[in-house]
């Protein structure tokens, strides 16, 4: 069944648009080729059943893999251009036959093509559903959001507000896509089914309708907030358990908070990528801690005692001994990340600050120092 239809090209979209932008597409040309709004466009309902099946494929992640797969094997045929090895519509056809002369198609000899026979069959199994129908068993789509922490929020853990944006139930008109005060119509594209077919010769395919993408009915007046579509994109903010000891690319799955299902089935995941900000003082490595604190000439000379912060919110006194060079780095053994059972420690790399100016009885200080230890300045 070849076919020469490029739904990117239906939506405007390069290949690698993403779905936020295939999404605003479809909308856009949805609103401006609806058949309501061109009553005197007689290929306008053309057009939209187009933009409808276009999208209804490059939406669903999967699916829109297994097209791309599809339009390397050369469209909808089976094989490429010229290969007449593989199946045929007919061979399908011939396969099978239900009671009462109906033929029934098995697609499963598609599979080494890269998953075709999985597109097909999931298109034929939705259509066989029956009309009005509603896919219960289908999930929403995952959502993915990164989520910037602080540094010290992401070593001890906490709560932190995330506003993801999702595709949310129109409460405006309670999702029936109808504004207030009017109802629902049957749709004539479909006759109320929901689905329609198409193919060529023996061998077709159901999908949801493109009009009243599957439900059956569409709005006798569009929701002037959702367009009719009974969604709408909006905001949501949700409270998120930040996991203690969470680095930059760790991952956290909140099962149900992703899109809703079309249809009332089970909504998606929200998988969540933190991003951990970077600290004015505090470096990571691993488990690891590493802070850098200065010192003057005459505590590394001499030694001193000096407290140290720490990730956990509390000061350490660390003794720097005598004779200290600047680089010298000290442990603080168990100071550093905890992760499970595991906890990290922090080191304490000294600086030595040499002043810039210095007054004479400084500097005839130390010189006396310098001719008494026998240095040469």
């Amino acid at each position: 069944m070849p076919t020469t239809k490029d739904f990117y090209k239906i939506l405007g979209v390069p290949e690698n648009a993403s779905q936020d932008e295939i999404r605003k597409a479809y909308r856009k040309l949805a609103k401006k080729h609806h058949p309501d709004a061109n009553a005197d466009d007689p290929s306008a309902a053309d057009r939209f059943k187009e933009i409808g099946e276009a999208h209804s494929v490059l939406s669903d992640p999967e699916k829109r893999k297994q097209y791309d797969e599809v339009r390397r094997y050369g469209g909808f045929g089976f094989g490429k251009a010229g290969d007449r090895t593989g199946p045929s519509p007919r061979d399908f056809a011939s396969r099978a036959s239900r009671p009462g002369g109906e033929e029934s198609f098995s697609f499963e000899d598609l599979g080494g093509l890269g998953g075709l026979g999985d597109l097909f069959n999931s298109m034929f199994e939705r259509g066989r559903r029956g009309p009005g129908t509603r896919d219960r068993t289908r999930k929403g789509q995952d959502v993915e959001y990164v989520v910037e922490v602080p540094f010290e929020q992401a070593v001890r853990g906490g709560k932190v507000s995330v506003t993801v944006p999702v595709t949310e139930e129109c409460a405006v008109c309670l999702g029936s896509g109808a504004a207030p005060g009017t109802g629902l119509r049957r749709c004539t594209e479909c006759g109320g089914g929901g689905t329609v077919s198409f193919g060529q010769g023996g061998f077709a395919v159901s999908r949801p309708c493109p009009a009243c993408m599957g439900r059956g009915s569409v709005p006798e007046r569009p929701c002037g907030s959702c367009g009719g579509s009974g969604q709408v994109r909006q905001n949501r903010t949700i409270q998120v358990s930040v996991p203690k000891g969470v680095d930059t690319g760790s991952k956290l799955r909140l099962t149900g908070q992703g899109e809703r299902a079309p249809g009332g089935g089970a909504p998606g995941d929200l998988i969540l990528t933190f991003k951990v900000k970077p600290h004015s003082f505090f470096r990571r490595d691993g488990l690891d801690v590493h802070v850098t604190v200065p010192v003057n000439v005459v505590q590394a000379i001499l030694g001193s005692r000096m407290k140290v912060r720490t990730v956990h919110g509390k000061s350490v006194v660390l003794r720097i001994p005598p004779g200290t060079q600047s680089g010298t780095k000290f442990r603080l053994r168990g100071q550093g990340v905890e992760k499970g059972e595991r906890r990290g420690d922090q080191f304490v790399e000294v600086r030595v600050e040499i002043p810039e100016v210095i007054g004479e009885e400084e500097r005839q200080a130390l010189e006396d120092f310098a001719d008494a230890a026998e240095l040469r300045y």
